[in-house]
């Protein structure tokens, strides 16, 4: 059973414009993917802390803001935001033109966001939502929505190629504010929870900054309802792991990283 734990369940986000952005003119923009990521940047005040990856996510005309848990809050490193910055791009036909936009992570001294448990514990996950009157009639979004979720997770076998799209250290293509992707592989069985817990693993190079990034998967035969964003969605990247009793002079990293299951999806997001 998973429980819903969010502060304000209704509130709508409304987004605050802070700067626009214009270089010079690019390319339409020909893969629908590139669109799907933005860049998070965390503040306490005007004072930056860290940089992390997100995605959007639809579900019955609302917007939401998909990211990992620990971007919001995370006590044990005193990492404490009280609001978060993305970039939005304006014009999909000059991909260098966005607008900054700042979100405030709380509202009367209660988080706006949401996050969840299962019968395994925390999860490390957070979708926040946006208010799309706050948007500009120009925004050039691409949502992941229900439809982009793994119906049966018996359809993805271990080993099966995926990428992480996102911002790593902060590095992608400054010019035209698209993510990047390192490629990976799925390294335990889909079909089951690695130690019980709600997160598979994956096989990739990885750095700090890929926090909350989607973890996709290219579908071969594309459906009509997958045809403008044709991947299906099979997690949020959240952490490196590592051995702590590997030798570091010995040893090299493993090289694994968590993934969680992007099905709680579907309780953060419901009304």
């Amino acid at each position: 059973m998973i429980e819903l734990r969010t502060a304000s369940p209704n509130y709508a986000l409304r987004l605050a414009a802070r700067r626009v952005h214009e270089e010079s003119p690019s390319p339409p923009m020909t893969e629908s993917i590139l669109l799907s990521a933005a860049s998070v940047a965390t503040f306490n005040g005007q004072n930056p802390l860290t940089n992390a990856s997100g995605f959007f996510f639809e579900r019955d005309g609302r917007l939401f803001l998909v990211t990992s848990r620990h971007v919001m809050i995370d006590a044990p490193s005193e990492h404490f935001p009280d609001r978060i910055e993305i970039e939005l791009h304006s014009d999909r036909e000059n991909l260098a033109r966005t607008t900054g936009f700042s979100i405030p992570l709380y509202q009367g001294g209660q988080s706006v966001w949401r996050q969840g448990t299962d019968s395994a514990g925390a999860i490390d996950v957070a979708a926040i939502e946006i208010d799309r009157s706050a948007l500009p009639e120009t925004t050039a979004i691409r949502s992941f929505t229900p439809m982009h979720l793994i119906a049966s997770h018996d359809t993805v076998e271990i080993g099966t190629p995926v990428l992480i799209l996102g911002f790593p250290l902060g590095f992608y293509d400054h010019l035209h504010r698209i993510p990047i992707a390192r490629q990976a592989i799925v390294a335990s069985s889909f079909a089951l929870r690695f130690q019980g817990e709600g997160y598979f693993l994956t096989d990739a190079r990885t750095h700090r900054g890929s926090s909350g990034a989607p973890v996709i998967m290219r579908v071969a035969q594309p459906k009509a309802a997958h045809r403008d964003l044709p991947w299906m969605l099979l997690g949020v990247h959240s952490a490196r792991f590592d051995m702590g009793s590997r030798e570091a002079t010995e040893d090299e990293a493993l090289g694994l990283n968590c993934a969680w299951f992007a099905d709680i999806l579907l309780a953060l997001t419901e009304r």
